[in-house]
């Protein structure tokens, strides 16, 4: 094979990997836009404040979990990494408090058995509403996770894009230095092997 003719085929892919990356790369970065958008929206029109840094709120839960909350302290919810430290150390503690380690499946089982306890009843209807809120935080902390994954992998793209143009780039110009007669592997000797004979 000639040369030059290897070097416009190794070109031309090169060229044409750089545009499908791009083209990835954009689509990644139009869905990371997207997701954000629609978890800031969403939570932001849930009106979630955190409570303010030394609050009683934040005295009353365990010190790991008044950690966590007081990074945020005194801010509006509007992400998904704030949606996961208000649903596992906000409302998770709560919940184990109301509950009393209970889940809403178990309490819910307990209220079936024994109807005519009303403050069973109150009990399960507050665990459902707390599990539910802290299902719908943790869904829109997996889909703004999902987010931040599409804009590693849209910076990958346009990183790998890049480096393929800088080659593709480097191929025309090695294309001007070559004579068309080359051949690719002009520079190999061929060994032919000598037959052994026995002596």
């Amino acid at each position: 094979m000639r040369r030059r003719t290897f070097d416009v085929l190794a070109t031309a892919a090169g060229l044409v990997i750089a545009v499908v990356l791009l083209v990835a790369g954009g689509l990644m970065l139009w869905g990371h836009s997207v997701v954000n958008d629609q978890v800031h929206s969403q939570l932001a029109a849930q009106k979630i404040f955190f409570p303010a840094k030394g609050s009683p709120e934040l005295k009353a839960l365990p010190a790991a979990d008044a950690t966590a909350m007081s990074r945020y302290a005194g801010q509006q919810l509007v992400n998904g990494q704030q949606a996961e430290v208000w649903a596992d150390h906000f409302i998770a503690v709560h919940l184990v408090k109301i509950g009393g380690g209970k889940t809403y499946s178990q309490l819910s089982a307990a209220s079936l058995a024994n109807p005519k306890d009303a403050a069973l009843a109150a009990q399960v209807q507050t665990v459902f509403r707390g599990e539910t809120l802290r299902g719908l935080l943790l869904n829109a902390y997996a889909f703004w996770q999902m987010g931040q994954i599409m804009l590693i992998g849209a910076i990958v793209a346009f990183a790998a894009a890049a480096i393929m143009l800088v080659l593709s780039l480097l191929g025309v110009l090695h294309l001007r230095r070559v004579t068309p007669e080359t051949e690719l592997f002009a520079g190999l000797t061929t060994v032919t092997a000598k037959p052994v004979t026995a002596s």
